[in-house]
């Protein structure tokens, strides 16, 4: 009885973020539904190679983490364990592909006609991307304790969820005609505020299944929202504007 009680205390934690996972996927892929998905499959999207292979890796992250939820949830962290170099070789193409395709999305942003805005959004996918990495790199550094690795890299898969969630808020105000073009910065708290909430719904549940908030939802959640607030102010002044022309220049 004790044993299977004990049992029971484990995999419902796993299930959680299994659950998460799913939550996280089922979020990745409907926001890119009307503006990448349903174009795709009619024929009718005319996107440049950086953008096809960002889809790609990001699809395949959603479909990894989802993978290596599940066979926590099922038992098998040997297996898990064992794809972890998949893991690390996948973050680091999205890294590598999801600035490059920030710049790209810039450079033709500007030449529509849209330079201020182009320039200033920019810090959102750049920011993004580099906390989603630097939250993996952390995630991995403490694979050997899996009460921070798991949440570090449930922060990092909901960090880049905010370019779905921003897309679906961005597309519904779009068919009315309020947004056109590369959206100001400001609008960026809007989807970065929803998709905090599925950070904030892991907390509650460390709340109601451990009696406490786990350090590392305060430390990554606590990061993440400040780069969300700070990017604001900070991609108006002269040190964000020198970054953009530098990174454009490649």
């Amino acid at each position: 009885m004790v044993a299977s009680a004990g049992a029971a205390v484990q995999v419902a934690p796993n299930r959680f973020y299994l659950t998460m996972a799913l939550t996280c996927a089922l979020v990745a892929i409907l926001g890119f539904v009307p503006t990448y998905w349903a174009p795709l499959a009619a024929g009718t999207l005319a996107e440049a190679p950086i953008v096809h292979l960002h889809a790609v890796l990001f699809t395949a992250w959603s479909a990894f983490f989802v993978a290596q939820a599940a066979l926590v949830a099922a038992g098998r962290v040997a297996r898990h364990r064992a794809l972890g170099l998949v893991g690390i070789s996948l973050a680091t193409g999205m890294l590598l592909v999801g600035l490059a395709t920030a710049i790209h999305s810039t450079g033709v942003q500007i030449a529509m006609g849209f330079a201020d805005r182009a320039r200033g959004f920019m810090i959102v996918p750049v920011t993004t991307i580099l906390f989603f990495a630097c939250a993996v790199s952390f995630a991995i550094a403490n694979r050997t304790r899996p009460e921070i690795h798991k949440r570090l890299m449930l922060v990092a898969s909901i960090a880049i969820l905010m370019a779905a969630v921003g897309r679906i808020v961005r597309f519904a105000l779009g068919r009315a005609g309020m947004l056109d073009g590369p959206p100001p910065i400001e609008f960026s708290i809007l989807p970065a505020l929803i998709t905090d909430l599925l950070i904030v719904a892991a907390m509650i549940h460390d709340r109601r299944s451990r009696g406490r908030v786990h350090p590392a939802y305060w430390i990554g959640g606590g990061a993440w929202l400040a780069i969300q607030l700070g990017r604001i102010p900070f991609s108006k002044t002269p040190q964000w504007q020198a970054a953009v022309d530098w990174l454009l220049a490649f």
